[in-house]
């Protein structure tokens, strides 16, 4: 039976290798945006952004050493989130752009290199699902395949003793006809006796 074909468009596949740059930059657009309506020096707004970030990377750290080596998923998460603020912060307190770019170029880089280790980990995942799958596909058709021979062997000898059947009934009736049959004769010679056919009264 076969399976429909999915084939996904190419924007479905490269929208995740975007997603960092696209996150990261937004980051820095808002920070900017900050900057421009007031953040720009302010110790107040840069004091909440060392607390956040700080908050988020400690939550990070304990995430990674958690019990039974910890849940990197989590710890991704808060590291990444602790990036980002870092980021904002940059963005938001300093004037100009050369910190706030280059802190964009850093985080964006550590984004993909977390990125990338989920992505292998999704497609090793993929990889070995899909060739779980196929295995047990082929050893599905092997077995339906050894089943269909067994019930047309199975089928064959049927009709073979049908067959065989139907040849020894008309031998009985065709010998019980011959001129000169003589049972006893047959009995007294020493052959065995097949039995004579039945009338059905």
């Amino acid at each position: 039976m076969n399976e429909p074909l999915t084939q996904r468009h190419w924007l479905t596949h490269a929208a995740p290798k975007f997603a960092p740059a696209v996150a990261t930059s937004t980051v820095l657009i808002l920070g900017r945006i900050w900057n421009a309506n007031g953040a720009e020096h302010s110790l107040g707004n840069a004091a909440l952004m060392v607390v956040l970030t700080a908050g988020a990377a400690t939550a990070g750290a304990f995430a990674s050493i958690g019990r039974g080596g910890g849940d990197g998923v989590l710890a991704g998460t808060a590291f990444t989130t602790s990036g980002a603020l870092a980021l904002a912060g940059v963005s938001g307190y300093t004037d100009g752009l050369p910190l706030p770019l280059l802190l964009w170029a850093i985080v964006t880089a550590v984004a993909y290199g977390i990125a990338a280790r989920y992505w292998r980990t999704d497609r090793r995942d993929r990889i070995a699902h899909e060739r779980h799958t196929t295995v047990q596909r082929d050893e599905h058709a092997h077995v339906e395949r050894v089943e269909a021979l067994r019930a047309g062997a199975q089928i064959e000898a049927s009709r073979a003793g049908a067959a065989y059947a139907e040849q020894l009934a008309a031998a009985l009736i065709t010998r019980a006809t011959l001129p000169g049959y003589d049972p006893v004769a047959l009995t007294r010679a020493g052959l065995p006796e097949l039995p004579a056919p039945t009338e059905h009264q």
